[in-house]
């Protein structure tokens, strides 16, 4: 029948029965659509459990859910609803958190592709692809990363490898506006996770084992004009200090830093809170690493390694906190941080928690800075002592170094890296992702700075003057320890560990120690963690009791995964994250009772004939492209955990095959076997 035969009264049933159908399809999406992502959504994003609006999920940070469908005692039903083939691209590696808005997610892969497709089903939906040019990347560290966008009145934000900070329509994935955050020449990229705080887009900076000068920047969202920024490290103290801040930082510095650039960068950590106006920043490493280069004389070095809050309307600094005075370990604050409220010793406080590269646990008054408890989170941790009453680090006699090297933990990778905890109010506990880790640190005693290299001072990184591929110059017998090290337990292997911030103890800890994670990267490899309202703690793609610690769910997603997020759709609630090797990454999103099956799984290999049996050519052509040969020429470890850091790289965008894996296992074994 044709409609035009339809007379007037039918044609007036089939048209409400059209807006009926059109209203009841609405209802099944109810909370899903047409919400815009404003400063009130993310506000009151800690109690919109149904989407996944900013990184840490709220402006906290927390990486806490409050929906409890998935739970305890029912996480053994949990399969796979969808996968989505990312197509990602070798190079560098998957650590970006994706975000959930009106039913479809958003991210960012490897050379800071975009992308947004269906939450109900993985359906592609656009992508973006800004072009970086490579070989910009290839030359200083670390990689084609990135940890996020952010989403903001109808438009998808990300500070992109080169430099620019870019806009894109939410709804089609056109690029909006674009401007450059950075100088195209120094080294400085962006690789953090892009906040948006009252119609400002935060976006931070890369760059300073490479020696480049730190700072964060405000840009309006509507246009991409700077409203403000704030340098970490002071410049040239004879031309006008950028801020007021900068001209009390200086006094801690000596010799001619500015030239070397200082360091700072600010590529992670940020919160805010909304009630006290306050933004929070970590700051990073000085650059050069080596502290002997850039302030021959000493000094606390300020801002590197630190905490800073300010306001984010104009960027003006209301106090900060240094937790590694006078870096000279790449111990940088740029690790997650997270706000609470608890009450502690009876009295209730707004605490800002923070467990950086150096291995303690540091809780701070969010308001006033002041340095409230702290303690090792890290069970081996030989630099420093302890922390004075104040929160300042007591050293240990010999861990700073002039021209010897020194084994010390934690190493450069830091106790904790890029991977955010979480924090559940149902538990009190804070779940943190770690790993013991230590290094030989061993000064260059022919440093020269140079624009496209790595400036650490030290005997790592690609550096001037090194031939690419030549071995890294290894110290003869024992290196020495700080003075105490002798005392310290002996630890290896990535952590997960529950913490009661309230009486400043650990609760409970898992340790892995299989060789698949073992050695120096594990630090940089697996997921980051997610609590829920659930009694559930996710680390990667693993599954624990937030109250115990008993492992109770786990899948293999076949390679390295990055950090879970959680949201309901449709009265259902899912778990998504990041998974697998690279080029054959996959977004796997699970639900109670899923049926769908497994992709195939992934592997390091394509083909079982070597390119060459030459391993200083694999090595340089494994290794260097990231991170030089030093990296790994300078550490020392038995057969199986070399199999596993360059499985691990491998899995991270690094090119071999299961034929060259096993020349480099030999080789490096052989060569730089635990001592």
């Amino acid at each position: 029948m044709r409609l035009s035969n339809i007379n007037s009264n039918n044609r007036w049933f089939l048209a409400a029965s059209a807006v009926v159908s059109a209203l009841l399809a609405g209802a099944a999406l109810s909370g899903q659509q047409s919400k815009p992502v404003d400063d009130q959504a993310l506000r009151n994003a800690a109690a919109n459990g149904d989407e996944w609006l900013t990184y840490g999920r709220d402006y906290a940070e927390t990486h806490y859910s409050p929906l409890d469908q998935i739970n305890a005692d029912n996480i053994s039903r949990l399969g796979l609803a969808w996968t989505w083939d990312t197509e990602a691209r070798d190079g560098g590696a998957l650590e970006a958190t994706p975000l959930v808005s009106n039913g479809v997610m958003y991210g960012t892969l490897t050379w800071n592709e975009f992308f947004a497709i269906d939450a109900r089903t993985g359906r592609y939906k656009w992508k973006w692809d800004p072009g970086i040019p490579e070989q910009h990347v290839r030359d200083i560290c670390c990689g084609a990363v990135n940890r996020g966008v952010a989403l903001y009145k109808g438009r998808v934000y990300q500070g992109l490898l080169d430099g620019r900070l870019v806009a894109l329509d939410q709804e089609t994935g056109k690029l909006i506006w674009q401007v450059q955050t950075t100088d195209k020449d120094t080294d400085t990229m962006t690789t953090a996770a892009i906040r948006v705080v009252k119609g400002k887009v935060i976006v931070g900076t890369s760059g300073a084992d490479s020696g480049t000068r730190g700072y964060f920047s405000a840009y309006d969202a509507e246009t991409g004009k700077m409203a403000w920024r704030f340098y970490t490290v002071p410049g040239d103290p004879s031309k006008p200090f950028e801020h007021p801040e900068l001209e009390a930082a200086a006094k801690t510095w000596t010799g001619e830093w500015w030239k070397l650039g200082g360091g700072g960068t600010v590529w992670d950590a940020m919160a805010y809170d909304p009630e006290a106006d306050l933004l929070y920043v970590g700051t990073g490493n000085g650059g050069p690493w080596n502290q002997r280069y850039r302030s021959p004389q000493g000094g606390d070095n300020l801002f590197l390694a630190s905490v800073i809050a300010v306001r984010p309307d104009t960027g003006k600094m209301v106090w900060y906190f240094q937790e590694t005075p006078g870096d000279t370990w790449d111990y940088t604050s740029t690790q997650p941080m997270l706000l609470a409220d608890l009450t502690i010793d009876g009295r209730q406080r707004k605490v800002l928690m923070h467990a950086p590269k150096n291995g303690f646990l540091y809780m701070l008054d969010r308001i006033t800075g002041e340095f409230i408890a702290g303690d090792k989170f890290a069970r081996r941790v030989t630099w420093a002592t302890g922390l004075d009453k104040n929160g300042h680090p007591i050293e240990a006699k010999g861990a700073r170094f002039d021209k010897e090297p020194i084994l010390i933990s934690p190493g450069p990778l830091g106790a904790h890296n890029w991977q955010p905890m979480s924090f559940s109010p149902k538990t009190g506990l804070l779940y943190i992702p770690g790993e013991e880790t230590a290094s030989v640190y061993a000064p260059d005693p022919n440093f020269k700075y140079e624009r496209g290299y790595w400036n650490t001072g030290m005997l790592v990184g690609r550096r001037a003057g090194v031939a690419p591929g030549a071995p890294a110059t290894r110290p003869a017998g024992p290196v020495r320890e700080p003075e105490g090290a002798d005392q310290q337990p002996k630890a290896t292997g990535r952590f997960l560990l529950a913490w009661d911030p309230a009486a400043n103890k650990e609760r409970w800890r898992i340790i892995d120690e299989s060789p698949g994670i073992r050695g120096p990267y594990a630090a940089a490899f697996g997921g980051g963690t997610l609590a829920t309202a659930g009694n559930l703690v996710f680390q990667g793609a693993a599954a624990y009791d937030a109250r115990t610690g008993k492992k109770l769910w786990e899948v293999d997603l076949g390679g390295p995964n990055v950090t879970p997020i959680t949201y309901m759709l449709d009265g259902k609630q899912y778990v998504s994250l990041l998974g697998g090797v690279t080029n054959k990454s996959h977004l796997f999103t699970f639900v109670l009772d899923g049926k769908a099956p497994m992709p195939a799984s992934a592997t390091t290999t394509r083909t079982t004939t070597p390119a060459t049996t030459d391993p200083q050519t694999l090595l340089t052509r494994t290794c260097s492209a990231c991170h030089s040969l030093e990296v790994v020429t300078s550490s020392a470890m038995d057969r199986d955990s070399w199999r596993g850091a360059i499985t691990n790289m491998v899995a991270r965008g690094a090119s071999a095959n299961s034929a060259e894996i096993d020349i480099l296992t030999d080789y490096l074994a052989t060569t730089y076997p635990v001592r």
